[in-house]
C-alpha cells in the first residue's frame, strides 16, 4: 500500500479501517444549512443492486496489500486486511452509514444505553436473540467480560497494541437475562460505542496464550455472514467461506478470496482473470476507462501482421543502404520485442473492457507534515509561515481534478465533510497569503538576500538527489559561473569582490540555490555601486531567506516506489509555493518499506506527506496523533503517533474534556475547539480527502468504492444475468467461478 495510504493510524485501533467503519455517534436529527459538518464530498460507488437480482453462489476474488501476520486486530502487527477479515467474519456493535456516522448493528443489537450516570456511568447491551457464535454458543456477557479484561491494561501478559476505552471500565456482567450485558464505567466515556467492535469470542480473550497466538492464523469460532477458511500464506490468498450458522440475510457470494496482489501487478491481475475487485492508481483507472470505450473504427490496423511487415521493411532497407547484417538485426530484435509489448498490452486492454472504474473518497485524508522537534520548524512562526505559503485548492485540485472528484480541501484534522464533528477551522491558521508568510519569516530572522556561509552538502556527497540541483548546475555554468574552487572562500558573496564566480546575469532576477545548500546571488544591475561587505541585492519578493548565515532549507521526505507518483506531484508544488517565500524544499526520497519506521517515526524528516483515517470517535482516536509529546523514564520523547512533535497542554485539555462529555453537542465543539488550536499550531496542514479507486467486474453488484460506508459483505455477488440489459456483462462467466 502506497505510504499515501492510511499512515500509521492504520494500525492503532486494531486498524483504523475497522475501528472507524464500526464505530458511531448519534445520528443528528436533521442536517441543515446551519450544520458545519456539511455533506459528504463524494457518495459510495458500489453499483448497487437488489438482493433479488444477484445470482446465488460464486467466487469473489478481491486483491489485498498483504495476507495479514494475524487476524487479532487488537494486536501492534494488524493491518487493513486483518480489519476487513473482522468485518466480514465477527460481530460488531455499531457500523458506518454513507455520511461517516454510525448506526446500530441490528444484526447483532436490538438497543445499546446510557441508563445511569450517577454514581457511575453504566451502559446496558440488549444483544440480537439470534446472535450465535459458529460453534452455535450465544453470544454474550462473557465474551464481553474477556475482551474487556484482555484489553484494559492491567494484565500485562495480553500483547494488546492499545486500551482506549477499555481502561476506563469498572466491571461488565450480566444483565437481566441472557441477552443483556451491563457494563460500569469508573469514569465517564463519551465513545463507550467505540467498544466490543469487533468483538472477539471469549476463547481468544480468555487467556494470554490464546489471545497472543491463538488468533494469528486461524480462527476457529467466528459470527459473521462468512468465516475464515484459510490463511495461505504460500498461496498469499485468505479464503473466506459462507457462514451456515449466519442468522441474518444469506450471503449471496460461496466464497471471498482475498488475493495479495501488488499494485503495480494489479492491472495484469485483473486482465489475466484472477481478480473481480481492486483498489487501483490513477493510471491503472485510466486504462480501464479507455478500455471500456466504444470503438469508432478509426483506429489504424495494428497486430502482429503488421509489426512483421514492418521489421522486413526496416531489414531490407538496412542491408540495402550499407548497415551491417547484425546490427539490422538488433533493430529487428528490439522491434520484435516492442511488437510483443503491443500485443500484451492490446490483449490487457481487450479483457480490461470487461471491468469498470467505480470512485469515491476514502474516509482519509492526506497532510503536509511539519517536524516540529528541531531546526527552523521548530519555531511556530516558520511552521506558520509555511502554512499560508500553500494553496491548498490548488493542491486538491490538481489531485482531485483528472479523476472527476470533487476537489476541496479538507478543514478539519479531526473529521470529515459529512461527519459528525466536522467544521472547517483552516480560519485559525490565515489563508494562503505569500506576504504575511514572508513577515512571519522576518519576525523570525529569516531575511530575504542575507549572507550565507558555504557548507558542504553531505547529502549531495552521499549520492542522495536534491529537488532542482541538476537545473541549478546548468544555470551557473550558462551564467558563466564555476563549480566551487575550494580556496577556502566561506561562499558569501558580497557586492565588489567579484573572484571570477559572481557573474551576475543583469537581469535583476532573484538569486537562485546551487542545489548545494549555499546561496549564489546574481550580480547588481549595470551602475550600482555598494560598500565593500554589503549583501548583494535582490527581490524580496522572491529571494531566497537566511539566518545566521544559513539558508533556509527543509528536507522534503517522500517513499519510493509504486503509487508515489501522486505525492511526487503534490511535493513539486508545494515546494514550488515555498520558494516563492524564500523556503528551498530539498526532495528526497527513500525506500518504501522504511518510510514510516526509519523517517516518520524516528523523527527524520522536516516535511512530509502521509494520510489519517477520519474515523467517528476523535477525541479517543485522534488524542495520540495530536497530544503533546512527554518526556519518557528512561529520557526519551514519548511522542505517541504524534509524529510531528508538535503539541500543546490546551489540545491535551480539551481532547481530555470531549472524552469524558456525554452531551453530543457539547463534546462536537469542543472537538471542534480543539481543531482550531492544532490548525493554529501548524504542525500539519491537512490537504485533501484522499481518492478511493476501484476496479470492479461490470456485473459485481454492491461492492467498489465504499466512501465512509462499512461493507455489506452479504449482499455482495454477480448479477443473474436477466439482470445485466440486453447485452449482458464482459466477464459474466465469473460469477460461477471458483478460486
Amino acid at each position: 500500500m502506497s505510504h499515501d495510504g492510511i499512515g500509521p493510524r492504520a494500525v492503532l485501533r486494531s486498524v483504523a479501517f475497522l475501528t472507524a467503519g464500526m464505530l458511531t455517534v448519534p445520528a443528528l436529527a436533521g442536517c441543515g444549512s446551519e450544520d458545519p459538518a456539511g455533506e459528504p464530498l463524494a457518495g459510495a460507488d458500489v453499483a448497487a443492486a437488489d438482493r433479488s437480482d444477484i445470482a446465488d453462489g460464486g467466487t469473489l476474488r478481491w486483491a489485498v496489500d498483504t495476507v495479514p501476520d494475524t487476524l487479532n486486530t487488537f494486536q501492534a502487527d494488524a493491518d487493513t486486511t486483518t480489519a476487513r477479515i473482522a468485518e466480514a467474519v465477527l460481530p460488531s456493535m455499531y457500523r458506518t452509514d454513507g455520511r461517516g456516522r454510525a448506526v446500530r448493528n441490528a444484526d447483532y443489537l436490538a438497543s445499546a444505553d446510557v441508563v445511569d450516570t450517577e454514581p457511575k456511568q453504566v451502559v446496558v447491551y440488549r444483544l440480537a436473540q439470534q446472535a450465535v457464535w459458529s460453534d452455535g454458543r450465544e453470544i454474550g456477557a462473557a465474551d464481553f467480560a474477556a475482551q474487556w479484561r484482555a484489553l484494559s491494561g492491567k494484565d500485562t501478559a495480553y500483547w494488546t497494541a492499545r486500551n482506549a476505552g477499555y481502561d476506563r471500565i469498572e466491571k461488565v456482567e450480566r444483565g437481566r437475562n441472557d441477552l443483556e450485558v451491563k457494563v460500569t464505567f469508573s469514569r465517564p466515556y463519551a465513545d463507550w460505542k467505540s467498544l466490543f467492535s469487533p468483538l472477539y469470542p471469549k476463547e481468544v480473550m480468555g487467556a494470554p496464550d490464546s489471545f497472543n497466538d491463538g488468533a494469528r492464523k486461524k480462527l476457529k469460532v467466528t459470527a459473521g455472514p462468512f468465516t475464515v477458511g484459510k490463511v495461505g500464506t504460500k498461496e498469499d490468498e485468505v479464503v473466506l467461506t459462507r457462514n451456515p450458522r449466519w442468522w441474518g440475510r444469506a450471503a449471496r457470494l460461496q466464497k471471498i478470496v482475498l488475493r495479495a496482489v501488488p499494485h503495480d501487478k494489479r492491472v495484469s491481475a485483473l486482465s489475466d482473470g484472477t481478480l473481480d475487485l481492486a483498489e487501483i492508481d490513477p493510471e491503472a483507472a485510466r486504462r480501464i476507462t479507455v478500455a471500456a470505450l466504444p470503438q469508432d473504427g478509426n483506429t489504424p490496423l495494428m497486430g502482429p501482421e503488421a509489426d512483421r511487415s514492418a521489421a522486413d521493411a526496416l531489414h531490407s532497407w538496412a542491408v540495402a543502404n550499407g548497415s551491417d547484417e547484425d546490427a539490422a538485426d538488433e533493430e529487428i530484435s528490439a522491434r520484435e520485442k516492442l511488437r510483443k509489448k503491443a500485443e500484451k498490452y492490446a490483449r490487457q486492454q481487450k479483457a480490461l473492457g470487461g471491468f469498470e472504474v467505480r470512485k469515491s473518497l476514502e474516509p482519509a485524508y492526506t497532510q503536509l507534515a511539519l517536524n516540529g522537534a528541531e531546526g527552523p520548524l521548530s519555531d511556530e512562526r516558520v511552521r506558520r509561515a509555511v502554512a499560508r505559503a500553500l494553496d491548498r485548492e490548488d493542491l486538491a485540485g490538481a489531485v482531485l481534478k483528472p479523476l472527476g472528484l470533487p476537489a476541496e480541501p479538507v478543514g478539519s484534522h479531526l473529521a470529515l465533510s459529512g461527519q459528525a464533528a466536522y467544521s472547517d477551522s483552516s480560519g485559525a491558521l490565515g489563508k494562503p497569503d505569500a506576504k504575511e508568510a514572508r513577515a512571519l519569516l522576518s519576525d523570525a530572522g529569516w531575511v530575504p538576500g542575507g549572507p550565507v556561509k558555504e557548507e558542504k552538502d553531505s547529502k549531495k556527497d552521499e549520492g542522495e538527489e536534491a529537488a532542482g540541483s541538476e537545473a541549478d548546475t546548468e544555470d551557473t555554468k550558462d551564467s558563466g559561473g564555476s563549480e566551487d574552487s575550494g580556496d577556502g572562500d566561506d561562499g558569501t558573496y558580497v557586492v565588489g569582490e567579484d573572484d571570477g564566480r559572481n557573474h551576475g546575469t543583469g537581469d535583476g532576477k532573484a538569486p537562485h540555490d546551487s542545489g548545494t545548500g549555499q546561496l549564489k546571488q546574481g550580480g547588481a544591475p549595470a551602475g550600482a555601486y555598494a560598500p565593500k561587505g554589503t549583501a548583494a541585492p535582490a527581490r524580496a519578493d522572491t529571494a531566497p531567506v537566511a539566518k545566521d548565515g544559513k539558508a533556509l532549507v527543509l528536507r522534503f521526505v517522500l517513499p519510493s516506489g509504486p503509487g508515489s507518483k501522486t505525492l511526487e506531484t503534490v511535493a513539486g508544488r508545494i515546494a514550488e509555493m515555498l520558494e516563492k517565500i524564500g523556503i528551498r524544499a530539498d526532495i528526497s526520497k527513500v525506500d518504501n518499506d522504511s518510510y514510516f519506521k526509519d523517517h516518520i517515526a524516528s523523527g527524520d524528516f522536516d516535511l512530509a506527506l502521509y494520510s489519517w483515517p477520519a474515523t467517528a470517535f476523535p477525541a479517543t482516536d485522534a488524542r495520540p496523533v495530536y497530544s503533546k509529546p512527554v518526556p519518557a523514564a528512561d529520557g526519551s520523547l514519548n511522542v505517541e503517533q504524534n509524529w510531528t512533535r508538535v503539541g500543546t497542554d490546551q489540545v491535551d485539555q480539551l481532547f481530555d474534556q470531549a472524552v469524558a462529555t456525554l452531551d453530543d453537542s457539547e463534546r462536537r465543539d469542543l472537538i471542534r475547539k480543539a481543531d482550531s488550536r492544532i490548525w493554529a499550531a501548524a504542525g500539519s496542514i491537512p490537504l485533501y480527502q484522499r481518492p478511493q479507486l476501484v476496479a470492479a467486474r461490470k456485473n459485481l453488484a454492491n461492492a467498489g468504492a465504499f466512501g465512509f460506508a462499512t461493507p455489506v459483505y452479504e449482499d455482495m455477488g454477480f448479477l443473474k444475468k436477466s439482470a445485466q440489459g440486453p447485452e449482458g456483462s464482459p466477464g459474466a462467466e465469473n460469477s460461477d467461478s471458483g478460486s
